[in-house]
């Protein structure tokens, strides 16, 4: 995997490493500096709307940069080739949301029920199906460099996604943790979640690039305005973080051995949905240049919207929160492990070997 790890920046290959930092320092914030804390935690929109003012400017810095990437254009080619998409969103809404339930159930609910009890079982639960509703959008696009994968169709799979997550993302979320949990989900905060951190940048992101590409030509557009939010966008991400582990600072400081259990049904879902995504493919016989990143969406996650959301529902000191955050910090080394396994078996789809080749 030396290869792999040469291709991606400081940021993205120790991420994890970056995560592990801000839980320390987070926790020492919360710990240290209770008051400060607690201040911070009480800067809502509206009392009892849950929905964090620090955490949502700091998100939507995060998730604006990513819209701006998206091209709705491209789905108008996906005709040529639409097995490798249509694979993808049957794991991403059929299968993903509704498998990491039943982990979730299994695990929480039953064979980790005496380490944790029911209430906190409930808690983490809901946590992981907002993470599993919530397909990938911007890391995707490093993971299938990675296992070079065709990064146009990979922008169509993430743009017809982001349409689907506009409608479906609540209701799926609703459904499921209404049904495995006894926890109230107020539907009118995940379609204020939906709203503030998927409708509003994604708005801004397409009206932006349309004004900016025709203005000032699809060179700047990408050389000079995109690449300026990167920074922002890492800064925003550890800072959002190092927030939520100062929230969560006394569920750490005194649960942190239900990190490692959390971590259990997470890790099982990606390589049972991205196995899953992967064999269809070969099954369906879709290209490699396809099937690899198809198996990286349909096992990675939009972490920064499911954060938000858990936090919208129940809190940034819930156990919700604190799972959905979980995600992140097993999200980088297990995506590598599937983008090697992928590299890998290449061979075991016709012309693996030369697809991506022929198109770069």
């Amino acid at each position: 995997m030396g290869s792999t790890a040469k291709k991606m920046n400081v940021f993205e290959r120790y991420l994890s490493l970056w995560v592990g930092v801000c839980m320390v320092v987070g926790v020492l914030l919360g710990k240290g500096f209770p008051g400060l804390t607690a201040r911070l935690r009480e800067l809502e929109f509206g009392a009892g709307s849950q929905i964090n003012i620090p955490i949502a400017v700091l998100i939507w810095l995060m998730i604006y940069p990513m819209m701006l990437k998206i091209d709705f254009a491209s789905i108008a080619r996906v005709g040529k080739r639409p097995r490798g998409l249509a694979i993808t969103l049957v794991i991403n809404w059929l299968v993903k949301p509704f498998s990491m339930a039943f982990f979730g159930w299994l695990f929480f609910k039953h064979l980790f029920l005496p380490l944790i009890g029911p209430e906190l079982a409930s808690q983490y639960i809901a946590g992981v199906i907002i993470l599993a509703a919530a397909p990938c959008t911007a890391m995707v696009f490093v993971w299938s460099y990675l296992s070079d994968g065709d990064p146009a169709y990979t922008l169509v799979q993430v743009s017809v996604n982001d349409l689907i997550m506009l409608v479906a993302f609540a209701p799926v979320v609703k459904l499921l943790v209404s049904g495995a949990t006894d926890l109230e989900v107020p539907f009118h905060v995940l379609l204020y979640s939906v709203l503030i951190f998927v409708v509003i940048p994604l708005g801004a992101g397409t009206l932006s690039r349309l004004w900016l590409i025709r203005s000032r030509g699809e060179a700047w557009f990408t050389g000079k305005f995109v690449t300026f939010f990167h920074p922002l966008t890492v800064i925003a991400l550890l800072a959002t973080l190092v927030l939520i582990f100062a929230f969560q600072a006394e569920n750490i400081t005194t649960r942190w051995f239900h990190v490692l259990l959390i971590a259990v049904p997470i890790l099982i879902q990606v390589y049972f949905n991205s196995s899953l995504t992967y064999g269809l493919m070969k099954l369906f016989r879709v290209e490699y240049a396809v099937a690899a990143p198809g198996a990286l969406i349909g096992a990675s996650n939009f972490f920064e919207l499911a954060v938000a959301t858990a936090i919208a529902l129940y809190g940034p000191g819930s156990g919700a929160a604190l799972a959905t955050v979980v995600g992140v910090l097993v999200e980088v080394p297990v995506m590598l492990s599937v983008c090697h396994l992928c590299l890998a078996t290449r061979g075991w789809f016709e012309g693996g070997a030369t697809a991506a080749a022929v198109r770069r």
